[in-house]
C-alpha cells in the first residue's frame, strides 16, 4: 500500500524544478541583455534619441535622431579631454602609447598642454607635484600593460604622501580582455590597493560621470591617487572600432548570424548615447571638519598651557585654507613650531616662531604638544619621541594615521578628525589672542643656535678630497633667491641639505614624503616649473638619485623647461655605506664613480657645469653662472665633487 506521505513531495518536484530552471534562464538572458546595454538601446530608440535622464525609465533634453552616428569621427577623448578642461587641468604628463592617442589629442585640441616624458613613473611624479602646488588634480595618461606597471612606485608614493593624482590607463578592448590582447594584464587588481578609486569604462557614456567621480575621490576625505582605466575601443571612433570588432567575414549559417548579432549588439552598446551632453565641471568635495566642541576643548587644554609646542605636516597645506591664511594664523597663535614636509617654508626664512633643530629635546620638554598633520610613525619615533607627561592634541583628515601607534607608545588627550588648517583657524579664534611667555621660544631659539653654530663648524672643516658638502651647501643657501622653488632627492646630500637650506615661502619645498623613494627629481622639477614658470626651480640631487632623472634632461630641453640641477657627487651610495661599512664591515654594492654627470647632460642638449676642488673658491660664481644660464632657456647641471664628512653618523636608513 502506498504512502501518500512519502509520494507528495515528489509530486511537487518537477513544477518546483521547472520554475527554478525558467527563472534561472530568464535571470541569465536578462544579465546578458543587460551586459549588451540592449534595454539602454530600446529605450535610447524609444525616446527617438532622447538623453535618458533617469536610465532606463525616462526620457527627457532632445539631443540626437539616431542611437549611433556610425558616420561620427568624433571619439572618446573628447570626452576625457572635457573632463579635464572642466576641472581647470592645465597639463597631462605621458609617455605616448597608441592606447591612448585620442586622449593627448583630444587634451591638445583643447588647449592641455600635453608633456611627454621618457619615463612613465616620471609623469606620475609630474602630476604629483602640480597636485601638491596648485591643490587641484595632478593628471597622467599612460598606456597599457607596461606602461601602466611603470607607474605603480609613483602611485605608491603619491599615496603615502597624500596627493590627489589621476592616472589614465589605456587597457585592450573591452572584448579580447582576458584573451591574449597586446599588453593585456590584470590593471585593476593592480591598483585597487594603491588607490582610493578605480574603475574601468566600458562604454563611451560613462566616460564623463566616471572620471568626475574620479576627481571628487581624489580631492574628498583623505586625497589620494586614483586610477581610470579606458580600453581602447572606448577612446576611438565608432568606425575604425567597427573595422576592428565586426570581421568583414563571418562564419556562415546560424552561428554566423549570432556572432554577427553578438558583436554588433556589443558595438552598439559602447558607442549608444555617447555623445548626449552631459555635465562635465567637478562634483562636490567631502572634506572632514572638526567639531565645534572638540575645537573648545582643544581651546581649553592649549590655554593652560606654559610651554605649548606646534608640528604641522603636510595635511595642513591642504585645500581649502589658502597658505597664507594658515601662516597668518600660526603667526597670530604665537607658539613655537617645527615644519615638516609640504609645511617647510610656510613662514619664510628665520621666523622667530620656527625652530628648526633639536626636536627631540624640545617634545620632551612641552607640556602641551600639537600635532598639525604630523604623524607618529618613524619620523616621530612611533611616538616614542613624545613625553607621558605631555598633554596630546592630534588633528588628521585619516584616522588610522590619527591614532597611529597610539596603542603602544602614546595616547592622545584630544584626537581630532577634520581637515588641519581649518581647524588651526578655528582654534585661533577660540583662544582670543591669548599670549605665552616668551622665555620658552628663546629657550628653543637659543638651543637652534648652538646647534647651528656646529653646522658652521663643520662645514669650516676640510675633507680629505673634494669639496666639503656642508661648506657648499651653506653657499647654496646664501645664493639662493627667493623666488625659488627646492626640489630635493637623494639621501646623504639631500639629508644635510634640510637642515641648512631653508625654502623661501609655502609650497617651495618639494620632497617624496613619508615613502622615501628616490627618482622623484625630475617629475617634481618639470610639475614645479611648469606650475610657476617665472620661479627658479634648483634640484638638489644625490649621485645615486640622478641616475633615475638624468634622461629626462632630453624632455626639459624638448619642452624648453629651464631647471637647475645640483648633483652632489661623492661616488657612492653613502646614506646606506655610512652605516654598512662600520657594521658590517664591507662597502659591496655602495660603491660609484665620480661620473661626469655636467657632460652626461650636455649629451643631452643641457648645460653642464663642474665643482670640484679646483675652483672651490668660485663656489657661487658658479651658481650664478648657472642660474643666468637657466634665465637664458637652459635646463643646467652642476656636478659638485664632494668629500665625506661625519655630519651624518649614526643616521641608519631602515
Amino acid at each position: 500500500m502506498e504512502n501518500p506521505a512519502v509520494t507528495a513531495p515528489a509530486e511537487g518536484f518537477f513544477p518546483s524544478f521547472l520554475l527554478v530552471t525558467c527563472g534561472t534562464l530568464l535571470a541569465a538572458l536578462l544579465g546578458a541583455a543587460h551586459r549588451l546595454g540592449l534595454f539602454y538601446q530600446l529605450m535610447h530608440k524609444a525616446c527617438g534619441g532622447r538623453q535618458l535622464a533617469s536610465w532606463p525609465w525616462a526620457c527627457s533634453t532632445v539631443s540626437g535622431k539616431d542611437q549611433v552616428d556610425e558616420t561620427s569621427v568624433r571619439h572618446g577623448g573628447e570626452n576625457v579631454a572635457a573632463v579635464l578642461r572642466a576641472h581647470g587641468v592645465r597639463f597631462i604628463f605621458t609617455l605616448v602609447g597608441g592606447h591612448i592617442s585620442p586622449l593627448l589629442v583630444a587634451c591638445e585640441k583643447l588647449g592641455i598642454r600635453v608633456v611627454d616624458t621618457r619615463h612613465e613613473v616620471t609623469a606620475v611624479f609630474a602630476a604629483d607635484a602640480v597636485a601638491r602646488l596648485t591643490g587641484t588634480v595632478g593628471v597622467a595618461a599612460v598606456t597599457a600593460g607596461p606602461g601602466l606597471t611603470n607607474t605603480v612606485t609613483a602611485v605608491k608614493n603619491a599615496q603615502v604622501a597624500q596627493s590627489p593624482v589621476l592616472l589614465l590607463g589605456g587597457a585592450a578592448s573591452t572584448l579580447l580582455q582576458k584573451r591574449g590582447a597586446l599588453q593585456a594584464i590584470d590593471q585593476m587588481s593592480l591598483f585597487r590597493p594603491l588607490c582610493k578609486f578605480c574603475a574601468s569604462v566600458r562604454r563611451v557614456r560613462d566616460i564623463i560621470p566616471t572620471l568626475r567621480a574620479a576627481m571628487a575621490a581624489a580631492q574628498s576625505g583623505t586625497p589620494g591617487p586614483v586610477f581610470v582605466e579606458l580600453p581602447v575601443d572606448v577612446l576611438y571612433p565608432y568606425y575604425m572600432v567597427q573595422k576592428e570588432m565586426v570581421p568583414a567575414k563571418l562564419p556562415k549559417g546560424l552561428m554566423g548570424r549570432v556572432i554577427s548579432w553578438y558583436l554588433k549588439n556589443c558595438l552598439a552598446n559602447l558607442f549608444v548615447g555617447a555623445w548626449e551632453p552631459q555635465p562635465e565641471g567637478p562634483l562636490p568635495l567631502d572634506i572632514p571638519q572638526a567639531s565645534p566642541q572638540q575645537v573648545q576643548r582643544c581651546v581649553e587644554i592649549l590655554s593652560r598651557a606654559k610651554k605649548p609646542l606646534l608640528l604641522l605636516g603636510s595635511q595642513a597645506l591642504l585645500p581649502p585654507v589658502p597658505a597664507d591664511k594658515l601662516r597668518a594664523a600660526v603667526e597670530t597663535l604665537g607658539v613655537p613650531c617645527f615644519l615638516g614636509g609640504m609645511a617647510r617654508g610656510l613662514l619664510g626664512r628665520n621666523h622667530p616662531l620656527h625652530i628648526r633643530q633639536n626636536r627631540g629635546a624640545a617634545l620632551k620638554k612641552a607640556d602641551v604638544v600639537l600635532l598639525a598633520g604630523a604623524v607618529c610613525d618613524f619620523r616621530l619615533s612611533y611616538g616614542r619621541i613624545l613625553s607621558h607627561k605631555s598633554k596630546i592634541i592630534i588633528i588628521n583628515r585619516n584616522r588610522d594615521d590619527m591614532l597611529l601607534n597610539s596603542d603602544i607608545f602614546w595616547k592622545p588627550q584630544e584626537a581630532v578628525q577634520g581637515d588641519v588648517a581649518s581647524f588651526m583657524l578655528k582654534l585661533v579664534e577660540g583662544l582670543q589672542g591669548q599670549m605665552w611667555a616668551p622665555e620658552w621660544a628663546e629657550e628653543l631659539r637659543e638651543a637652534d643656535r648652538q646647534k647651528e653654530q656646529t653646522f658652521r663648524e663643520k662645514a669650516a672643516m676640510p675633507v680629505a678630497q673634494h669639496l666639503n658638502p656642508l661648506r657648499v651647501l651653506q653657499l647654496v643657501e646664501e645664493t639662493l633667491p627667493d623666488n625659488s622653488f627646492l626640489v630635493v632627492d637623494g639621501g646623504d646630500f639631500v639629508a644635510t641639505a634640510a637642515y641648512l637650506v631653508q625654502p623661501r615661502g609655502p609650497l617651495r619645498w618639494l620632497d617624496p614624503g613619508a615613502f622615501g623613494t628616490l627618482g622623484v627629481g625630475a617629475g617634481f622639477a618639470l610639475g614645479a616649473k611648469l606650475c610657476q614658470p617665472d620661479a627658479e626651480v634648483w634640484c638638489l640631487f644625490g649621485d645615486g638619485a640622478f641616475g633615475y632623472s638624468l634622461i629626462e634632461f632630453d624632455t626639459f630641453v624638448r619642452h624648453k623647461i629651464p631647471v637647475m640641477a645640483l648633483v652632489g657627487n661623492d661616488a657612492g651610495w653613502t646614506q646606506i655605506s655610512r652605516e654598512q661599512v662600520p657594521r658590517l664591515g664591507s662597502n659591496v654594492a655602495c660603491g660609484l664613480a665620480y661620473t661626469d654627470y655636467h657632460k652626461a647632460a650636455m649629451g643631452l642638449g643641457a648645460q653642464g657645469l663642474l665643482l670640484s676642488r679646483e675652483n672651490e673658491d668660485h663656489v657661487v660664481k658658479v651658481l650664478r653662472d648657472g642660474q643666468q644660464q637657466c634665465r637664458d632657456g637652459h635646463p643646467v647641471v652642476i656636478n659638485i665633487l664632494i668629500g665625506r664628512t661625519d655630519f651624518r653618523d649614526g643616521s641608519i636608513s631602515v
